[in-house]
């Protein structure tokens, strides 16, 4: 049951409803260059870019009601309830003036899709559909120096010897969150999440998934955003002219 601020919200955004166009939603595993993908969108497309951490981190900075609401929360180690995530992206969403507007990290359930689809229609739903372990070996090939705090990775900026900080020799760690059997239990949580939110948007029939396989020449590089951005880009273009 959503809050009575949230319907409004909703109510508010659908009487616009008609002048707004192209809202999309882009969805992509942790570590999978959803991020890197979003400002390449933001930039060529000219979308605004609606992201729920930012936009949540915004409402409990500034004090308004419901990021206070949300900040009880966070405090107590609790996740934030839908119906106020719900009701900050509608406020969002009813104060902005392009039609084209991207939405980040928002719906992540079924519900919240729902209640989005009431207000405003979700036109394009883009899935970045990159491989399990293509992200385990990324994130898994991460080093660092605890003590200051450097960054190594494997496959793109090696320390100079094997496990050690190229300026003191000190031994490198990894972190619990960068370990193989971590990623792979947090990109299986993100699996069972997302599962009944994309056959929501098949069903809709606004779903698009990339995964760059048409462009071999890239994946053989390693570099499988650049190859899913390869497709996306002139796909976009399409859509939007």
């Amino acid at each position: 049951m959503l809050s009575r601020y949230a319907a409004q919200q909703i109510s508010r955004v659908a009487v616009a409803a008609q002048c707004r166009t192209k809202t999309t939603v882009i969805m992509g595993p942790p570590g999978g260059g959803k991020g890197t993908i979003s400002k390449k969108l933001i930039k060529d497309f000219e979308f605004h870019h609606i992201s729920t951490g930012d936009m949540l981190r915004a409402q409990v900075r500034q004090g308004t009601d419901l990021g206070l609401q949300a900040k009880k929360h966070m405090d107590s180690g609790g996740l934030v309830p839908n119906e106020l995530i719900i009701g900050m992206v509608m406020s969002e969403i009813s104060g902005v003036a392009t039609s084209r507007i991207l939405l980040d990290g928002f719906p992540r359930t079924r519900e919240q899709a729902e209640a989005l689809n009431n207000a405003k229609k979700v036109e394009l739903a883009l899935n970045l559909a990159v491989p399990t372990e293509d992200i385990v070996k990324r994130i898994s090939s991460r080093w660092i120096h605890a003590a200051s705090g450097r960054t190594y990775a494997y496959d793109y900026n090696p320390p100079k010897v094997e496990g050690k900080d190229d300026e003191t020799g000190e031994p490198l760690v990894q972190r619990d969150d960068d370990k193989p059997e971590s990623v792979r239990s947090r990109l299986q949580l993100y699996d069972d999440q997302t599962l009944p939110l994309l056959d929501f948007y098949k069903a809709e029939g606004c779903l698009h998934q990339f995964d760059g396989s048409d462009h071999p020449e890239l994946l053989a590089q390693d570099k499988r955003s650049d190859a899913i951005y390869a497709s996306l880009k002139p796909f976009m273009a399409r859509i939007l002219s």
